[in-house]
């Protein structure tokens, strides 16, 4: 039963304001002043209606109340009838009570009674959770309907997918019927607040840790709209205070912090954004590029991940899995770079083809340079285990791979531009001026993967093209990016070696 003078509310809603009070204001009034969805929010929201619709095979032969196409009235009606009518299993069955709205993903007649259970796509349990699934035992309740459990569905991180996809296996149930019942008292108290706030003027609340947790504020960009470029949450890697003490002294800018409250690596940060500066430890650099082995390989891999449902077997839930790779190779000093790649096309599991590829592709001698050697290290184990009669030559690989980004992570390298990061996204505009990722279509791995993704299913020759285009061209600039930064490394020794030279004379 709804009352026209309660505001009205949903589960969603209810989340949002249990995290901020004011986030759930500006939902109601200011909805405009959202910020836009990233391709990472998208993929979430994508994937967790997959999992829902997947998890609908844990109870079989079930009656969807559908989002799309009826009003939330109707929605309710219709979950009426279908109880009515003994339907045991409904999926997205509809409540309202006292204006606040649910959809409960799953509601299933136990021997019991009715059964509540909600669909996670994440891999275990969470708080937040459980404030969802009492919210619905309350709605629930409140109508008349007395469940007698209440169950968290999620996925089973530890499942290898083998043949068609299990259920009961992929998921796993959380029995959370006592703890849900120890809250419906929390919930209708924090439903009355939340009526409360939601009749005055809006919150005023500071921005604090509640931000980014348990999810990402989709307001962000105007509650934190005061915080200038280079500020105190800008502070980078090891030894830098915590940003949110500053930020309740009064500190907003990172040159406005006290030097001796930063770290050595910060306080680089803190002097690059006032002073262009170039400052390189050429003992270290020396060392590590007279450390190097002839040929020099450069080798960058992008992988499929944030996929919950495993598309292929021998994969798990969110697993990573390789799908491309760029490698260019010098066979000796002074010689020029020639490129090989691989990117995988059809829809079926590409891991076999490209580790072939790949060891066919490596010279089988010589440094193996990356950047954050520990990415592709652990991919080439995880295809070791894949493919037995590949492990010896992959473990090969593996012992040859050289991490290009030690120097820079050690501080051995740093440039004002680098802002404190040793990101390669940051490193090679600043010292190769005339390369950019900013200009692809494709600019970081989250997109390559989505991109990938959409490749394999886009009916349209054009767009897949267009796609294959932007991944070839991304991932050879990964590599290409190492080569010249490893020349500029090498040029520097050279300039000293000059100098030192000039100054023996």
């Amino acid at each position: 039963m709804a009352y026209s003078a309660t505001p009205y509310l949903s589960k969603s809603l209810y989340i949002k304001g249990l995290q901020c009070h004011k986030a759930l204001w500006l939902q109601k009034n200011r909805p405009e002043l959202k910020d836009e969805v990233s391709v990472s929010q998208q993929s979430a929201f994508d994937s967790g209606t997959s999992v829902g619709i997947l998890a609908q095979q844990l109870f079989p032969d079930g009656v969807e109340v559908p989002y799309h196409g009826l009003t939330p009235t109707e929605q309710l009606e219709m979950t009426r009838k279908l109880m009515a009518d003994g339907v045991q299993t409904i999926y997205e069955a509809a409540f309202s009570f006292q204006n606040t709205f649910c959809k409960a993903d799953i509601l299933h007649h136990g021997p019991d009674g009715w059964e509540i259970y909600e669909v996670k796509a994440s891999t275990g349990y969470k708080e937040v959770y459980l404030d969802d699934i009492a919210l619905q035992y309350h709605l629930l309740t409140g109508c008349g309907l007395h469940p007698v459990k209440a169950f968290l569905v999620h996925l089973n991180g530890e499942y290898v997918r083998k043949g068609a996809i299990d259920p009961q296996q992929l998921f796993t149930m959380l029995d959370l019927t006592d703890e849900v019942r120890e809250l419906q008292a929390t919930v209708a108290a924090n439903l009355t607040t939340q009526r409360e706030m939601l009749q005055g003027e809006m919150p005023v609340i500071d921005i604090g840790p509640h931000c980014s947790s348990p999810y990402s504020c989709s307001f962000s960009g105007y509650c934190w709209s005061h915080i200038p470029d280079n500020s105190i949450f800008s502070l980078r890697d090891h030894g830098k205070p915590d940003a949110w003490q500053l930020y309740q002294e009064g500190y907003l800018k990172i040159v406005d912090v006290p030097e001796e409250r930063l770290g050595w690596r910060q306080k680089l940060q803190q002097r690059g954004i006032s002073e262009e500066f170039l400052q390189v430890d050429h003992d270290a650099v020396s060392r590590f590029v007279e450390s190097l082995v002839w040929p020099l390989s450069f080798m960058d891999f992008e992988t499929l991940y944030m996929v919950p449902v495993p598309l292929w077997d021998n994969v798990s839930p969110y697993q990573q899995i390789p799908f491309q790779f760029s490698l260019h190779i010098i066979d000796q000093d002074g010689a020029e770079p020639h490129h090989h790649e691989f990117l995988a096309e059809g829809t079926g599991d590409p891991r076999r083809h490209f580790t072939e590829a790949l060891l066919a592709s490596v010279p089988a001698s010589g440094s193996v340079l990356t950047w954050n050697a520990t990415f592709e290290k652990q991919r080439i184990s995880e295809l070791a285990v894949c493919f037995p009669d590949c492990a010896a030559a992959l473990q090969q690989l593996s012992e040859r791979v050289v991490d290009l980004m030690i120097p820079f992570r050690r501080k051995e390298i740093y440039h004002s531009a680098f802002n404190g990061s040793y990101s390669i996204k940051a490193v090679l505009p600043a010292l190769c001026t005339e390369l950019s990722y900013a200009e692809l279509g494709i600019q970081n791995g989250e997109m390559a993967s989505s991109g990938w993704l959409q490749m394999l299913y886009e009916p349209l020759a054009e767009n897949r093209e267009l796609i294959r285009s932007n991944l070839l061209e991304y991932c050879k600039l990964d590599t290409w990016a190492m080569v010249m930064i490893l020349e500029e490394m090498k040029s520097w020794i050279m300039d000293l070696q000059k100098w030192t030279s000039r100054g023996d004379g």
